[in-house]
């Protein structure tokens, strides 16, 4: 399903915002690349809530309909590029016509193309909401000698503040931790924890064998980039006691890519896939691994665990006082400490060596997961934060009309 230009039924628009169905704009820089996590998740949050009866616009390059043009920022968009993320131009006609007659605007970066999205929404007096996808320690892991400066990560946290997240009253955040980070770098807004949450398809394994059968295929996936760390993954896997009978498999792309085949290369005994799955084939590549291992350093959620889970792999779970990836674990056998070779070489073993515990935490993650984590209950809480953000306008323009 293409989320496209809808309004509500005008019999629905005639009840009030708090009942009726929505009609809602997604602003987004890159949209149709599931590649790049925050695009996947607007896309499957869009999917969810045209199947919930809303009405969708995206708003953003590759949109369906209201598709933006790409603005290229020099060096800057090269480095994003990898990353599979492109920058919109912002157009205020475009948003004009795309914000006319919705009910609220959701904006999710902070950049220019977000940032006039504002305000040209504020100017058609639409309510506002933003989500905070883009963590500051990511960016520094790709800003070369940027990050060696003290204090780089905290400036950016109120550079964001400053562009976008200052001026609206409702954020959705993916996690606590995402929202502990905000309000210990002074964020006031009204913070809504609600999980990006995962797609149906993502099911779990038809079967759950209780013996291993060579290759052991433990799968990553995610960016590859320096602060997810798969460099960790693969001298762990050069040092399993078992590494002869494992086999590895990346799905991902970015600056590293190149460098992690090398090294994979010459370090481990069985070859590796390293390199881009199209998303609609994670679902078949998940259920056909053992274990799912995520070394990452930097996340705000990682959806590509709860994708696995669901799938029906336990994971092993890099502890990192910067991911909050470490609070799906359901297990210690599930936990590793961040960039410690050895203690992920054990885990690795150790799933390898019990392969019963391997099935019987399998069927546990993908219970665990489908009660927790699913898209569908996630856009229920996105709805609930988007019309207390109506409301609140509503409220406030009461006053403003009382005052006068």
């Amino acid at each position: 399903m293409s989320p496209q230009r809808r309004t509500a039924p005008k019999s629905a628009q005639a009840a009030p915002p708090e009942q009726r169905p929505l009609t809602i704009a997604l602003v987004l820089d890159t949209f149709g690349n599931r590649g790049n996590g925050t695009s996947n998740s607007a896309l499957q949050f869009a999917e969810e809530l045209e199947r919930q009866g809303h009405a969708v616009r995206l708003v953003g390059v590759g949109a369906p309909e209201y598709r933006a043009r790409i603005n290229r920022v020099p060096l800057v968009s090269w480095v994003a590029a990898k990353q599979q993320m492109l920058f919109a131009r912002p157009d205020d006609a475009l948003f004009r016509r795309a914000f006319d007659g919705v009910d609220v605007v959701h904006i999710y970066m902070p950049f220019r193309f977000g940032r006039r999205a504002l305000a040209v929404a504020r100017q058609m007096g639409i309510p506002v909401t933003a989500g905070y996808h883009i963590q500051p320690e990511n960016i520094m892991y790709s800003a070369g000698p940027l990050k060696l400066i003290p204090g780089m990560s905290s400036f950016i946290y109120r550079l964001f503040h400053h562009w976008l997240y200052g001026k609206v009253d409702h954020i959705h955040v993916p996690t606590n931790m995402t929202a502990r980070l905000l309000r210990e770098h002074g964020y006031q807004a009204r913070l809504h924890v609600i999980s990006n949450g995962y797609a149906p398809r993502f099911t779990g394994k038809s079967s759950y064998p209780a013996t291993v059968r060579p290759p052991f295929v433990v799968i990553a996936s995610g960016r590859l980039s320096h602060e997810k760390d798969q460099m960790t993954l693969i001298r762990a896997l050069a040092t399993c006691r078992h590494r002869d009978d494992i086999r590895l498999v990346i799905a991902g792309t970015g600056p590293l890519r190149r460098y992690l085949r090398l090294r994979a290369r010459h370090m481990l005994a069985r070859p590796a896939d390293i390199g881009f799955h199209d998303n609609a084939t994670m679902p078949d590549l998940l259920r056909s691994a053992d274990l799912f291992v995520h070394p990452s350093i930097a996340d705000l959620e990682s959806v590509s665990v709860i994708e696995a889970m669901a799938c029906g792999l336990p994971p092993v779970i890099a502890q990192s006082d910067l991911s909050a990836a470490q609070q799906f674990a359901l297990t210690d056998e599930s936990l590793f400490p961040v960039r410690d070779v050895q203690a992920l070489a054990d885990r690795i073993d150790w799933w390898y060596e019990h392969p019963d515990e391997c099935a019987r935490w399998g069927r546990e993650y993908a219970r665990h997961t489908r009660e927790c984590y699913s898209v569908r209950s996630s856009v229920e809480r996105f709805v609930a934060m988007e019309r207390e953000a109506i409301a609140d306008e509503r409220r406030m323009r009461r006053m403003n009309d009382d005052a006068r």
